[in-house]
């Protein structure tokens, strides 16, 4: 009989686990079942004196990493892979992690700069104005909407409009297409399974607005006649406030972003094209999620959907491409030239 902390001890890797995530309990359940390949949850659970509902939670971790998959010929048992592709996939999912932390981390960077620049450059100070909290950022864009000339467009991340920010759109947009206004709008494809927002896209369209869906949204941006710009001060977090910009070149650059983005985005109502391969612009892009180590949570935020729904489109393109783990599945999908 073993517990954690003995199997811990016979792996000469054990700190190095650890500095990647993986919990001292997850570490032994992988290091037993790769020493004892056909042992079952109930075995493992006791020769490490662990309860079974702990044991079942650490497979879940190690299978949502690729270190474990289902045992071939074994139907309902699972194994663990070996060392060699199960720490590297392993290392990839940690690398997607820190890849997302440093994209976040660059997009504080860039507004840091933006500000700078303004005093550096001995530009007003009200060309970056910083909005603190949600009901300031709504206040603004009602008074942007009230006093704008020639366009807006807007990404909207999330796979959901809230309620709220239905209701406060209606009147503000009608009254700007009222006024000649154009109006764009960007969300992600999980949206259309929203029922509020699909009807919400729908209404927009009979009064005159333009909507367009794509697999994942860059940010959260809202722009005004491509003269002001509204950032999040915080990407994972938009009530925390927004940074308006009036600077030339940053809005320049974000208005370029939008417009690329608008000509390979979904018109609503129609489906969205398959490339060469059958594939739709979802599933491509978690082909590519998957080729950079993400897991299917890490997917599942990306698209908007949940961690379900994130699963079974991962499953079926491993089926398609008649692979066992999301981690080779990137691969196979970079190798048969589908990415």
């Amino acid at each position: 009989m073993h517990n954690v902390a003995e199997a811990r001890s016979e792996d000469d890797g054990g700190s190095m686990l650890e500095r990647l995530g993986v919990s001292a309990e997850a570490e032994a359940v992988y290091w037993a079942m790769l020493k004892h390949p056909t042992w079952d949850v109930e075995e493992v659970a006791e020769a490490l004196s662990l309860p079974e509902s702990r044991v079942r939670e650490a497979l879940g971790f190690l299978a949502e990493r690729a270190m474990i998959q289902p045992a071939a010929g074994r139907p309902g048992m699972l194994r663990a892979v070996s060392p060699k592709l199960g720490l590297t996939a392993l290392l990839a999912h940690v690398e997607a992690e820190l890849s997302e932390r440093q994209q976040y981390f660059a997009t504080v960077r860039a507004s840091i700069v933006a500000v700078a620049d303004a005093y550096d450059n001995g530009h007003e100070r009200d060309e970056v104005v910083r909005l603190d909290g949600l009901d300031a950022v709504r206040d603004r864009l009602a008074e942007l909407a009230r006093t704008a000339r020639h366009e807006c467009a807007t990404f909207t991340a999330g796979n959901a409009l809230p309620p709220t920010a239905i209701e406060s759109g209606k009147s503000l947009n009608q009254l700007a297409l009222e006024r000649g206004v154009a109006i764009r709008n960007i969300y992600q494809e999980s949206s259309r399974n929203d029922p509020a927002t699909l009807a919400y896209a729908t209404w927009m369209a009979s009064i005159g607005g333009r909507s367009r869906t794509v697999a994942t949204v860059p940010m959260r941006l809202t722009l005004i006649d491509r003269e002001i710009a509204l950032l999040p001060l915080d990407v994972t977090d938009s009530s925390k406030g927004a940074l308006e910009i009036r600077s030339g070149s940053m809005v320049a650059a974000l208005c370029l972003l939008f417009d690329q983005t608008w000509e390979l985005a979904t018109p609503f109502g129609e489906t969205p094209q398959l490339d060469e391969h059958g594939l739709n612009p979802q599933e491509l892009t978690v082909l590519r999620l998957l080729n950079a180590g993400h897991t299917d949570e890490s997917v599942g935020r990306k698209l908007g959907v949940s961690g379900r729904t994130a699963r079974r489109i991962v499953a079926d393109l491993m089926k398609r491409l008649g692979v066992e783990s999301r981690f080779q599945a990137g691969a196979e999908a970079v190798r048969r030239g589908w990415l």
